[in-house]
């Protein structure tokens, strides 16, 4: 089960008595028990990916259900062919260069300024011309 409760498919059993959980390059699920020298094999981590990812129902906490425009889940193996692997003691990151991004939001802003300065000299001239009749 996950921290809030949901179970993992294909189900897999942690013994009471393991001491730690290991998730290999390989993607099996290895337990550590208390006396024995070698991990445990307790399972294998599936993925699944769906034909319309943008079908799948947000139901909150980066969760998602499937739905009849998402299709069924295609599941596989980590690593295999179209599928992603998983690697344990890892965080995900962002695929946003902050930068990048810092120096496309500065040059919008002088863009944004430049042309507010250009309507603001055309409304000048306007009045001008109005006044002058």
């Amino acid at each position: 089960m996950t921290p809030d409760g949901y179970t993992v498919q294909p189900s897999i059993h942690i013994p009471r008595d393991a001491l730690d959980v290991i998730i290999n390059a390989v993607d099996e699920v290895l337990a550590k028990i208390a006396g024995q020298v070698t991990p445990q094999n307790v399972g294998q981590l599936e993925l699944g990916i769906f034909f319309n990812e943008a079908g799948l129902e947000a139901i909150g906490d980066n969760l998602f259900r499937e739905t009849p425009s998402s299709g069924p889940a295609n599941v596989g193996s980590p690593g295999a062919v179209g599928f992603s692997a998983i690697q344990q003691g890892f965080l995900e990151t962002s695929n946003v260069n902050a930068v990048q991004e810092i120096t496309a939001l500065i040059t919008a802003q002088r863009a944004y300024e430049m042309n507010s300065r250009v309507i603001s000299a055309a409304d000048e001239m306007l009045a001008a011309v109005t006044n002058l009749r």
